[in-house]
């Protein structure tokens, strides 16, 4: 159970929500215009996770993401101008529009990678953990990814060298149940994520409410439970992936996935669970309707920012791939 947020956190909360899942229907909407020339792995019904995460870490985290990397980026910076602007392939994008969808990227804002390849950014944020407690920075670590990365030899040596060092560092698992095309079931030499990870010293967490008040909540006591005792923390949380593995159409006429349980997890709707809870504390649809409708102009302008915006030119291809120095 969640613990009783006040009326503006629930509000806060909400608004990132509705401005995450905002900015990948603009997507959704202009991608077929083929001027957003990347690969989009969309996190459409996956946002409560991140928002509730990075939400409760507030400004001071540094994370990492996957490939499926819109939301963790979006949650962690609030900040569209980037975002599209790399989708665009221009020159006000974070890699100036070299990185795409898969390689987000804005440290400035605590985002410090995302990456195409499955747990590749997981022995990343291992370091950044220890660099962040031996330089006593502060600042607090979360890696994003899914369920098939927990298949890969990095995940379990990261674990494992969490826990030998006593790092406080959030493993946060976004389990969806597939990968591409195949459940976990057929893909996991074990039953119980929990039973496994036992086996290492950590704070093991899970939920699959999919209320990002729940997700809020827990991460924040299990900040406090490394705090008081310093482990790594592993975060089993479930979610459903509403579009394909790759693109922005539905995939449900396909066969791999049954519809019963696409209709499980659209009746708890991340959205619709925090939208329900604002009303009934007294929070009108209209004042709603104002907030979503500042959200969307917001996001329009980024859109139409990101399209003003020049492409890099041919000078710049290889700026930013290796450290530049003075």
């Amino acid at each position: 159970m969640s613990e009783k947020l006040t009326t503006e956190k629930s509000l806060e909360l909400y608004e990132t929500l509705f401005f995450v899942r905002r900015c990948e229907e603009y997507i959704i909407k202009h991608y077929p215009e083929d001027q957003m020339r990347t690969p989009m792995h969309m996190s459409f019904g996956q946002e409560a996770i991140p928002v509730g995460v990075c939400r409760a870490l507030e400004d001071n985290s540094d994370t990492f993401a996957s490939y499926r990397s819109h939301a963790t980026f979006l949650a962690q910076t609030l900040d569209s101008d980037s975002f599209f602007g790399e989708l665009y392939g221009r020159m006000s994008g974070p890699a100036e529009g070299k990185g795409g969808s898969m390689h987000l990227s804005l440290p400035a804002k605590g985002h410090l990678l995302s990456s195409g390849v499955v747990a590749s950014p997981i022995p990343v944020g291992v370091g950044t953990a220890f660099a962040n407690r031996q330089l006593a920075t502060g600042r607090a670590t979360a890696i994003f990814f899914g369920d098939g990365a927990v298949e890969e030899g990095g995940f379990w040596e990261s674990l494992n060298a969490a826990a030998v060092f006593d790092l406080p560092v959030l493993f946060v698992c976004e389990d969806n149940n597939w990968a591409v095309h195949t459940p976990k079931d057929e893909r996991h030499g074990f039953t119980s994520l929990r039973d496994a990870a036992a086996l290492f010293d950590c704070h093991f967490y899970e939920d699959d409410s999919n209320d990002v008040e729940h997700v809020f909540t827990l991460t924040r006591r299990a900040v406090a439970d490394a705090a008081r005792r310093p482990r790594p923390v592993l975060m089993h949380l479930r979610c459903c992936r509403y579009l394909e593995h790759v693109g922005i159409d539905e995939d449900w006429d396909h066969g791999y996935r049954q519809t019963s349980e696409r209709s499980e997890w659209q009746a708890k709707d991340c959205l619709k669970i925090q939208r329900d809870r604002l009303l009934k504390k007294g929070l009108t649809a209209e004042e709603l309707e104002d907030t979503e409708a500042a959200i969307n102009d917001g996001i329009a302008q980024s859109v139409a920012r990101a399209r003003q915006s020049p492409p890099p030119s041919p000078d710049r291809l290889h700026h930013g791939v290796f450290h530049e120095g003075r």
